[in-house]
């Protein structure tokens, strides 16, 4: 009987999703997470220099949601890849006291800067333009923000709906719009 029980045991735990490790501010700490002075204008450039797209992450210790995302959704192999080969990925901790440099050169502690960007949620993602002017914050030069836990298919859609400049085209089709339709693709078998 304890064989069996081992067995299963063992099962359990080859089975399950590995959890992902917590370095020593709470937060999660995948491979594809920057590690960074947090001066986004510097964070910008360097995203630029590899062509990719700056994605400022706001997580907390504790946070369930932050939890979910990283096991659940950042896990998925089509959203691993989309973050390793399109996104310079920037985590900041809503309630941390290391400093950062905004786009507008003011310089403040991570929670002082939640509070002026008027961050509540974590996760929030927040999708930085390719090109941001000296004289703005980093929630004016987003071009979406995505405050909470979504699906798999929610979040891998916004990430292509960014990385495909889709928000230049004059609502065409909006973030919702092509949403629904990328949906609608999938129950019908037409994409992944």
């Amino acid at each position: 009987m304890k064989q069996v029980f081992m067995i299963v045991l063992a099962a359990c735990f080859a089975t399950s999703v590995p959890a992902v490790e917590l370095g020593d501010d709470g937060l999660h700490k995948a491979h594809w997470i920057r590690d960074t002075f947090k001066d986004l204008p510097e964070d910008l450039a360097e995203a630029q220099s590899e062509e990719k797209r700056l994605l400022i992450l706001f997580e907390q210790r504790g946070c369930v949601y932050c939890t979910k995302m990283h096991e659940e959704v950042f896990s998925e192999p089509e959203v691993m890849a989309m973050l390793e080969n399109h996104y310079f990925v920037v985590q900041l901790n809503l309630h941390g006291d290391i400093e950062v440099t905004d786009f507008d050169g003011e310089t403040l502690s991570e929670k002082d800067m939640a509070r002026k960007w008027g961050i509540l949620f974590t996760p929030t993602l927040m999708y930085i333009a390719e090109e941001v002017e000296t004289d703005v914050t980093a929630p004016q030069a987003s071009v979406a923000m995505m405050p909470g836990a979504f699906a798999k298919g929610t979040t891998l859609d916004l990430m292509t709906w960014v990385k495909e400049k889709r928000y230049l085209l004059d609502g065409e089709e909006d973030f919702q719009r092509y949403h629904a339709r990328r949906i609608q693709e999938r129950n019908d078998g037409r994409t992944d």
